[in-house]
């Protein structure tokens, strides 16, 4: 009892202290923005261009000293708050705990010499392939994956920025570049990739969208047969459980699959007001279901959650699968090369590094390439499958020439910058000041089972698919997503959103540290069918490395020209009459990105696009799948890997185009296909098809 009392004054005086630490810093960040706008009126009156130059100088480095202070003085609390919530978890929910069902990686001693089956990679796609796979039970699989198993908050919705640039991220970096990301740290953009079972299905925002139907009869028009919306849709359906009110009988949706689908928890207040916005422009999904009928329109999104909490691929399929005994699991076994027999080009095996010790281990029948876009191109390079022309240099005996190893990449680029403050008008705030949200309270509300803030998604409580000027919106096939947050920059202070972007400590100062801790909003346009092509450059032999990632975000001018429509539509949402009641102002200081630019004219906007470029975490394209008669394709429409034997290619690398919305659920159906496509293989063909 002493030690429970003890702990409950620690908490305590951790609340205060993280409660006075936010006035000091509200505080702060007042008088900042009084010296700012003094600097401002200055600035104008002065006649001397050297005391103008100077004093903008001297509020930069103000601006910067002060933010800085406030992150380490916030650091301190915020981290109590989550070691409290761990410790409440472990005592109080056994559902997330989940003892039971929790993956246990085999001891080392126990890897057989030869598997039928080895999946490379325990991402989303991997993990449907080894539990469907695992289903015969005649057939031997081996998974392997680097990282391990999902820490417990990694559960926790509103805690999914957490988990980037942590110990569970890979943390790519793209080269950098004068186009895009120019407020990020080194002009570089921030790639979060996974390194845990599940994949990215554990550190996304759990956004459950499966593209548009247009997208897939695309694939099929490429050349790819079997991959026409009408075929995947069985997929989609097989893969989901359905929990929405109102969709018990729909035809676009399944019941009983791995990956159960409900709607977030916790909402702001804004979720009304942002749907109200969007009914005033006549602009609502009709069935609020962005995977059914029609994709256009505003709603809430559906999430891939169960019980309110993340439902991952490692919770939906390796939890309920890995106990088989014809199923081993390897856990932080980092797969460095494919073994490949140089005369029959047959994949015979992977080495692995376990410890400080490399394992080799043989497949009778495949080797599958789940890796994603990024490593799964790598390994194959790395192995010696790729252009010839990035081999060589490095010492890569090249076993088969395939230019298209590494090209073809596409991204969801989108314009996180555009913040909105309005004024509440009442005694609470509307939008979510993170501070005022994660404290004790909602510690023990989460860990007692009520509705606390950790449920919340802010970064997109209302999503939008709209048609731009440059899209016929007759065939509901949108250009742009549209997210609507109940919370900007500003409302965590910058310990997490500014961290998860990269924005430099400079430029948060200036454009954000003025708005701290105000009630705010975000709507981020993506860009969704870009015309624009990265690729991935080899840099060494030694698979851990990082590839060179040449985003080559905008190099298409028709990518520009869209988000800046893009950006001008989110602007209106912001002019409807339920808005402009809350006074929802544009954040005048990202104006200092460029000053010599008309505000809001569309010079303004492609400013925004360029330095608050981010990510939507959707790289795909890299071995792209594709008919022989195209030179740029890797894998054929059955996924095996050109001029190989033995060997697919089974993530979003295959996706010959982006689809239209978030890429985890796409993944997801495509690995569902893949393994139909490997049963169907091995049923009818002695040889798996490989003759």
């Amino acid at each position: 009892m002493e030690q429970l009392g003890l702990q409950k004054s620690v908490s305590c005086m951790l609340v205060n202290a993280l409660t006075e630490i936010t006035y000091f810093g509200g505080s702060a960040e007042w008088t900042l923005a009084g010296i700012s706008s003094f600097a401002g009126v200055q600035e104008n009156s002065s006649a001397e261009t050297h005391s103008v130059s100077q004093c903008i100088f001297t509020m930069s480095a103000i601006n910067t000293f002060v933010a800085m202070w406030r992150f380490l003085l916030t650091l301190g609390p915020s981290a109590m708050i989550i070691l409290l919530l761990n410790r409440g978890i472990l005592e109080q929910r056994p559902d997330i705990v989940d003892e039971q069902h929790r993956v246990r990686s085999i001891h080392i001693e126990d890897l057989r010499e030869s598997y039928d089956f080895i999946v490379i990679g325990g991402g989303s796609a991997g993990c449907v392939l080894a539990a469907r796979l695992s289903e015969n039970p005649e057939w031997s699989v081996l998974l392997l994956e680097a990282g391990g198993d999902e820490p417990l908050l990694i559960d926790l919705p509103q805690l999914y920025p957490v988990f980037q640039r942590s110990p569970w991220d890979w943390k790519y970096l793209t080269e950098p570049s004068d186009r895009y990301c120019l407020a990020m740290e080194d002009q570089r953009c921030f790639w979060p990739r996974a390194k845990v079972l599940g994949g990215c299905s554990s550190i996304n925002a759990m956004m459950y969208i499966r593209g548009n139907r247009r997208d897939y009869d695309h694939w099929a028009e490429l050349g790819n047969p079997g991959w026409n919306y009408a075929n995947v849709l069985h997929y989609f359906r097989k893969l989901e459980d359905m929990r929405v009110p109102g969709f018990e009988h729909s035809p676009y949706h399944g019941h009983g699959g791995p990956i159960s689908v409900e709607r977030y928890r916790f909402p702001s207040p804004l979720l009304d007001i942002f749907m109200r916005a969007a009914q005033q422009l006549g602009m609502v999904n009709a069935e609020g279901d962005f995977n059914g009928r029609s994709q256009t329109g505003f709603a809430p999104p559906h999430g891939s959650l169960r019980d309110g909490l993340r439902c991952s691929a490692n919770k939906g399929y390796i939890r309920r699968s890995w106990q088989r005994p014809n199923l081993d699991i390897v856990l932080k076994a980092f797969v460095e090369r494919i073994v490949i027999d140089p005369q029959s080009h047959r994949a015979a095996g992977v080495i692995f590094e376990y410890g400080l010790l490399k394992h080799t281990v043989r497949a009778s029948r495949e080797v599958i390439l789940s890796a994603g876009s990024l490593a799964s191109p790598q390994l194959l390079m790395v192995s010696g499958v790729g252009p010839r022309e990035q081999l060589e240099p490095l010492g890569i005996p090249v076993v088969q020439h395939l230019p298209g190893v590494g090209g073809n990449l596409q991204d969801h680029i989108s314009t996180s910058g555009a913040i909105y403050t309005f004024d509440s008008g009442q005694d609470r705030h509307l939008s979510f000041i993170v501070p005022e949200m994660m404290n004790e309270q909602a510690v023990e509300d989460f860990v007692r089972g009520s509705d606390s803030f950790f449920y919340a998604m802010p970064v997109s409580e209302v999503m939008g698919f709209i048609s731009t000027r440059y899209q016929d919106p007759r065939q509901d096939w949108p250009d742009v997503q549209i997210f609507m947050g109940s919370y900007g920059y500003g409302a965590d202070g910058g310990m997490i959103g500014r961290r998860g972007a990269a924005i430099t400590l400079d430029n948060y100062a200036e454009a954000f540290e003025p708005m701290i801790y105000q009630d705010s909003f975000v709507i981020a346009p993506l860009l969704m069918r870009p015309r624009s092509r990265g690729y991935l450059q080899l840099r060494s032999a030694d698979p851990k490395v990082h590839p060179l990632i040449h985003a080559n975000y905008y190099d298409d001018p028709h990518d520009m020209a869209v988000m800046v429509e893009g950006l001008k539509l989110a602007h209106r949402l912001t002019q409807t009459p339920v808005m402009q009641a809350l006074n929802a102002t544009m954040n005048i200081y990202e104006w200092r990105n460029c000053p010599e630019v008309e505000y809001l004219s569309d010079a303004f906007w492609e400013c925004l696009a360029r330095f608050y470029s981010q990510t939507i975490y959707h790289p795909v394209g890299t071995c792209k799948m594709a008919p022989a008669s195209d030179p740029g394709g890797v894998v054929d429409p059955r996924l095996r890997v050109r001029g190989m034997r033995g060997l697919r290619v089974i993530d979003a690398s295959v996706m010959p185009t982006i689809p239209t919305g978030n890429t985890n659920a796409p993944t997801l159906m495509l690995a569902e296909r893949g393994a139909d496509i490997i049963k169907e293989d091995w049923h009818h063909y002695r040889d798996g098809g490989w003759g």
